[in-house]
């Protein structure tokens, strides 16, 4: 059974040892995740499903991990020092694997152990007070749009016969063109996609994610669109309200922590 879900950024200056002094810049989403976290630990999870656009990617198939033991890490930004090992789920991850054959989504299973840091960087703020939760971490696929979101239909379905407390999140960055700090300049088509997924997302029309311009998505160099895609397919037909709890774009990327209550 799902008992929560949300959207959160992941950029690796959020973490202490790489953002350092810049994190007085994102003092709004630090402050959201502190939120979350505390929302995160009263649900109670036994499992978190993380949807990332950064794990392993297969152009005709979705994927999850069957190692036991996964360990995220921030070497690839020069931090040596931070680990976080965390147990994997591999009977739910088994049973998502199973439903997806059976309704004829292509899923992969892989062996890596090692976290994408779009998995870790959220997960050292919302793992700290849960040290027994498992972990399923999900990637996605260079399938089209509407197939994501189909793919999130299928996933709440296979949550749903678990007895196990399934927390869903979908891990997203926005647009890296959304303010003229980014590094890839302010362009129209990132400053609107900010906009338009932040709103859909409070309202959860996946239909009109699914929908939105190839080209916008292309010129946004965002990251977040697919993840948010297959979560909104989990959440479409669930009573549940979305509360935005931040949005910045101190650096030129777009960030935002958007949790969903469910009833």
């Amino acid at each position: 059974m799902i008992v929560f879900s949300a959207i959160v950024p992941h950029s690796p200056l959020l973490a202490p040892s790489i953002g350092k002094e810049h994190r007085e810049k994102l003092t709004d989403t630090l402050n959201a995740f502190e939120a979350l976290a505390q929302s995160l630990y009263l649900a109670k999870p036994d499992t978190i499903i993380m949807l990332s656009p950064q794990a392993p990617m297969y152009p005709d198939s979705f994927s999850g991990t069957i190692a036991p033991l996964l360990r995220g890490s921030l070497k690839e930004f020069g931090d040596h020092g931070t680990e976080l090992p965390i147990k994997a789920d591999f009977l739910v991850l088994d049973h998502i694997h199973r439903h997806m054959r059976e309704s004829n989504i292509p899923f992969t299973m892989t062996s890596t152990e090692e976290l994408d840091y779009a998995t870790t960087v959220p997960l050292l703020f919302l793992l700290k007070h849960l040290p027994n939760t498992r972990l399923v971490p999900i990637g996605m696929s260079g399938l089209s749009a509407q197939k994501h979101f189909a793919f999130g239909e299928e996933l709440i379905n296979a949550v749903h016969k678990e007895t196990r407390r399934i927390a869903i999140i979908a891990t997203a960055d926005l647009s890296h063109t959304a303010s003229v700090n980014s590094p890839e300049g302010l362009t129209e088509e990132g400053m609107q996609f900010d906009k338009i997924m932040r709103e859909k997302a409070l309202v959860l029309d996946g239909a009109g994610m699914v929908a939105m311009d190839a080209s916008m998505l292309e010129k946004a160099k965002q990251s977040g669109h697919k993840p948010i895609v297959v979560l909104m397919g989990c959440l479409e037909k669930l009573n549940c309200k979305a509360k935005e709890l931040s949005y910045e774009a101190p650096f030129g990327v777009g960030m935002t922590v958007i949790r969903y209550e469910l009833a």
